[in-house]
């Protein structure tokens, strides 16, 4: 395996970190930690695309009926803008119910690259026994994000079906849904770290380019069919690599 130290990989913006992490998931010694979660991934965008294919109509009908009477002669316009809504809450939701499912696979993921990225280990053990003994303290982390994320992505949704203001919303949804994707992919890093959610926060904050820009690409992507699917352990390892060599740049 290629142990390359992370200050030579020279990376500095979104495309470079998610590029990495392509290129990390196709290392032997981690494809176990992605074959398992693929598969969840599988399976779940199956049932997801399924049960959305028979409820789109009826929500975008329900959204149509918020169109005032006197707007109607805009209805070409709020539906593709109400079509696209919906695909990026799916591609949100998709990717939040496999990191809840995957996240104990995810954190070791997240490990095994910080070792093969500095040299560096992170004292565990590889057993189906620490497995199981982190699924707990995994979905917790997850639900923490959640109820972060929940009450802001309701308040945008609510500006979301006001005609004319859903125009700027869906701006902010982008950028919102952005900025989580970096804090829900690095967070599986900071968690190894014993860092806090609001510690990671602020290590977001503090890179607002290379956070928002991978963020964005990660968002972009889960909404490819298929692509989707190796996006979720590639955003990790990538995510991973953006932790480590940030780290590094400016130790914080």
């Amino acid at each position: 395996m290629n142990n390359q130290p992370i200050t030579q990989l020279n990376l500095s913006g979104g495309l470079d970190y998610f590029s990495e992490g392509f290129r990390l998931i196709r290392q032997p010694g981690l494809r176990l930690f992605v074959i398992a979660p693929l598969i969840i991934n599988t399976l779940l965008f199956y049932w997801m695309v399924t049960a959305s294919y028979e409820l789109f109509g009826g929500w975008m009908i329900t959204l149509m009926e918020w169109l005032p009477s006197w707007l109607s002669f805009l209805e070409w316009l709020f539906w593709p803008l109400y079509a696209v809504a919906i695909i990026m809450v799916l591609a949100y939701c998709f990717v939040a119910v496999a990191n809840l499912i995957g996240s104990p696979f995810y954190g070791l993921l997240a490990e095994k690259v910080e070792l093969q990225l500095t040299g560096q280990s992170i004292e565990s053990d590889d057993d189906l026994k620490t497995l199981i003994a982190i699924i707990p303290r995994s979905i917790a982390r997850e639900l923490h994000k959640l109820i972060y994320y929940i009450p802001r992505a309701l308040l945008l949704l609510i500006l979301g079906v006001i005609p004319g203001v859903n125009l700027v919303a869906g701006v902010l949804w982008f950028g919102f849904s952005s900025w989580m994707m970096t804090l829900q992919y690095a967070d599986y890093a900071a968690d190894n770290n014993n860092k806090s959610f609001a510690q990671l926060k602020r290590f977001a904050a503090d890179r607002r380019w290379p956070s928002f820009s991978f963020g964005m690409l990660v968002y972009v992507v889960a909404m490819i069919p298929l692509v989707n699917l190796v996006a979720v352990p590639a955003a990790v390892c990538g995510a991973t690599a953006f932790w480590v060599n940030e780290k590094q740049g400016n130790k914080s």
